[in-house]
């Protein structure tokens, strides 16, 4: 994003607006840099768009397509860094995170976390 021009990240974050509304009618206002890359300009830029920028406190290298098949590797990896207020960046093309999502969901809950939108995160 940091090398975008306004007018780019302004195309991008529009067609990508667009396409979540008709696909599935939701209205986007967060937006979470690509690669978490970003600086002051492209913040207080996507600001002025309408959006909240929210980065993530735990991620893993599940996006990388030769690194799957690691089930057991990635469920240790989300439960161990369980946390308060936690934001997790989890990557939908990853078939390991599409089979151990559900296993991951209530164990979390079986240690006594919640999941909540971001609307109703406690700042």
């Amino acid at each position: 994003m940091p090398e975008s021009t306004n007018d780019e990240i302004k195309e991008d974050v529009m067609e990508l607006h667009t396409a979540l509304y008709n696909k599935f009618g939701y209205e986007m206002k967060y937006i979470r840099p690509p690669k978490g890359e970003y600086s002051e300009r492209t913040v207080e830029y996507t600001n002025t768009l309408g959006y909240k920028t929210v980065m993530w406190s735990f991620a893993y290298d599940d996006w990388e397509e030769s690194k799957q098949g690691r089930e057991e590797y990635g469920k240790k990896k989300i439960l161990d860094n369980v946390h308060n207020g936690e934001v997790m960046l989890l990557h939908s093309t990853s078939k390991d995170n599409s089979n151990i999502l559900d296993y991951c969901i209530k164990e979390i809950k079986n240690m006594g976390y919640e999941f909540k939108s971001l609307d109703e995160f406690e700042k």
